[in-house]
């Protein structure tokens, strides 16, 4: 396909029904995703033509649809038709599919509107760098550590990352691959876009309990239940970044790769400032599971 710069390497993005160039795919000016941030998303690995965890991303997107007193905008079959139909013409085999919704396009006020108008869906895909991913893998990567400045309803997957996208500027800026948000107690919640995890010198699996304070992470709970089954022992806690850097071994987990170790929190060496052996084997383990 020619590449242009109205349709990047050809990209198809699904708007309201339509399957558009990606240059010419856009929602209405009053659309109150962009007016107010009142929209959902979530993100759906592709790995060899197939979605990963895809029920529990659905399940996760009727959440947080439903807390926010959102509809969706069309039944999970058909949904699930479209995601193939996007990943399809755009030929991605191994990438993300991004779903946002959106409480749709009406008058401007800040109340939700009744009646409620038709919400807005929107599915992109792209394509990953999967030598990058495997790159981090074998190195590991630096984070840094932020006050959380986010919104009290986290476990919500919400559009609004304002904050999320300041942190994560401010680490890259650092040096730094991610973020690591600590609450008013100095208590790790999670990473800007990743969950958090350490693994203490007993050999304990730790990574914070779901609250509203934190995303219930998919990759999570799949790294749980696996994690489980392989008979290594699991505790749901908060930590510090102190306990982070007296641990064996860090990582993070998100969609787009199971665990990338971390070797560096705030400048300094998490264990011998190598990716750890339990790391590696929870990333075989996932990979063994999707």
């Amino acid at each position: 396909m020619k590449w242009s710069s109205r349709n990047p390497a050809g990209r198809i993005a699904y708007v309201d029904g339509r399957y558009l160039a990606h240059g010419d795919a856009c929602v209405h000016v009053e659309d109150r995703g962009l007016q107010l941030g009142d929209s959902i998303y979530e993100v759906c690995r592709i790995k060899g033509g197939r979605f990963l965890d895809e029920e529990e991303h659905l399940d996760r997107l009727e959440h947080s649809l439903k807390e926010i007193e959102m509809a969706m905008p069309v039944g999970r079959a058909a949904l699930k038709v479209i995601m193939r139909e996007v990943t399809r013409r755009n030929a991605v085999s191994e990438g993300l599919l991004y779903l946002q919704v959106t409480r749709g396009a009406t008058h401007r006020d800040h109340p939700i509107p009744d009646p409620a108008p038709k919400p807005t869906l929107i599915v992109t895909a792209h394509r990953l760098d999967i030598a990058a991913i495997a790159k981090r893998r074998a190195t590991g990567v630096a984070v840094l550590t932020q006050p959380d400045q986010r919104w009290a309803r986290c476990d919500i997957k919400t559009t609004q990352l304002l904050a999320n996208l300041l942190a994560k500027t401010a680490a890259r800026r650092a040096g730094a691959f991610e973020v690591w948000f600590t609450d008013s107690d100095g208590f790790v919640t999670e990473g800007a876009s990743t969950t958090a995890w350490i693994v203490d010198r007993e050999g304990h699996l730790i990574t914070r309990n779901l609250t509203q304070a934190i995303l219930p992470g998919v990759t999570r709970r799949v790294l749980l239940q696996a994690a489980t089954e392989a008979g290594i022992p699991i505790v749901e806690r908060a930590f510090t970044p102190a306990e982070a850097l007296g641990a064996r071994e860090a990582f993070l987990t998100a969609a787009s790769a199971a665990a990338i170790p971390i070797v560096v929190v705030d400048g300094h060496p998490v264990g011998d400032g190598k990716p750890g052996p339990l790391t590696q084997r929870l990333a075989a383990l996932y990979a063994a599971k999707a």
